[in-house]
């Protein structure tokens, strides 16, 4: 699933603005840019691996309650950083949409084991030259 493909319903959402920090100038002052974006995971209709996998995903991002938290507070301006909280929120979803292929343990070939051995051998057979010499 691609980020352009979530559709989020808008009463999962809610946004808040924010006094942004960082540079800026007096504009960080005086206007409230940065957007915390919170969403009701469970109002977003997610299938439950894909909202376990969301929930892994964001980790701490994650309120006791059940609502994601995205702080955006990367532009100068609320519209703009109201599309990456967005665009941030819609990536998440589409990574918890993702499967992993399940890892199939393998064993390494009779041969793969002979060589090992045999480099080890070698290396021991190296290593025990180096003895105390010994006067005669």
């Amino acid at each position: 699933m691609r980020p352009e493909d979530v559709t989020i319903p808008d009463e999962a959402l809610s946004e808040t603005f924010l006094a942004a920090t960082g540079p800026g100038g007096q504009n960080v002052n005086k206007v409230a840019t940065a957007v915390q974006l919170r969403v009701d995971l469970f109002k977003l209709g997610l299938n439950p691996t894909a909202y376990h996998r969301l929930k892994e995903l964001a980790g701490s991002k994650v309120t006791s309650g059940g609502e994601l938290l995205i702080t955006a507070r990367k532009f100068r301006t609320q519209d703009a950083n109201r599309q990456d909280a967005r665009r941030r929120l819609a990536e998440l979803i589409a990574d918890a949409h993702v499967v992993q292929a399940r890892r199939r343990p393998t064993k390494p070939s009779r041969a793969a084991k002979a060589q090992r051995v045999d480099s080890k051998k070698q290396r021991s057979t190296v290593k025990q030259g180096r003895g105390k010499v010994t006067d005669y």
